[in-house]
């Protein structure tokens, strides 16, 4: 369903949770908790502890969707990601927002094409987000379009964590330095996902928009950084 983003949150915060593995950190989880969660075990076990943003305006990226049903918004842009997830997508109570081509003709998705014109920064066009490579950066769109005074950033760390893990699940088996290509290369995405971030800083401040990163050890180093204790 083609949807045009709705000014539900004017001049609030949205927090959008991405996939990095620095989340269980920035909310205290204790190191037993991730273990299961990285040995297979359901990403719910990490909910209890995110309560203190249970209240806030959150868009959960890809996965997220499987921490709780709190979320305000699921966001993803890839293919492959849909294709494996969308029957439990489908039963995710809150929105579910897409900018991958197809999902346009799929009931249950609101659809935002990727901004062609603009396909690094934040699109200022309701219809529709700039891609910049990655699902996390394409939300920044959303919540700018929904009116957010300011973005708090969770989870984009673009680089792995402890452990080599570079998510803070291991829903793709990505876990251990990233991924092999068909030629057995370990191919991680980092550098490409950064190429936006510049573009997006320069948009948010023409926009008026604060973005503050809560994921302190990240490498996109053009917004300030801090601690989710230290917003909350």
């Amino acid at each position: 369903m083609i949807w045009k983003v709705p000014r539900i949150w004017e001049e609030g915060d949205v927090w959008i949770l991405g996939g990095g593995s620095s989340v269980p950190k920035q909310f205290g989880i204790p190191d037993d908790i991730v273990k299961r969660v990285l040995a297979g075990e359901s990403p719910k076990l990490y909910s209890e502890y995110m309560l203190p943003i249970h209240a806030k305006h959150v868009i959960g990226i890809n996965i997220a969707y499987l921490i709780g049903n709190w979320m305000d918004m699921i966001f993803f842009g890839d293919g492959g990601f849909f294709l494996k997830h969308q029957y439990g997508l489908a039963e995710y109570p809150g929105l579910k927002i897409s900018c991958y081509p197809g999902t346009d003709k799929v009931s249950w998705v609101k659809y935002l094409a990727r901004d062609t014109s603009h396909p690094k920064g934040i699109s200022s066009h309701p219809s529709k987000v700039s891609w910049n490579g990655n699902s996390g950066a394409a939300a920044i769109s959303v919540a700018a379009n929904a009116g957010a005074k300011r973005i708090i950033l969770l989870g984009f760390d673009m680089k792995l964590g402890e452990g080599n893990t570079q998510h803070w699940h291991d829903v793709y088996g990505r876990r251990k330095s990233g991924y092999k290509d068909r030629k057995g290369r370990i191919n991680l995405p980092f550098t490409r996902h950064l190429k936006g971030f510049s573009q997006i800083a320069a948009d948010a401040k023409q926009m008026g928009i604060s973005i503050i990163n809560a994921s302190p050890e990240s490498m996109i180093t053009c917004f300030p950084k801090c601690n989710v204790k230290d917003l909350l």
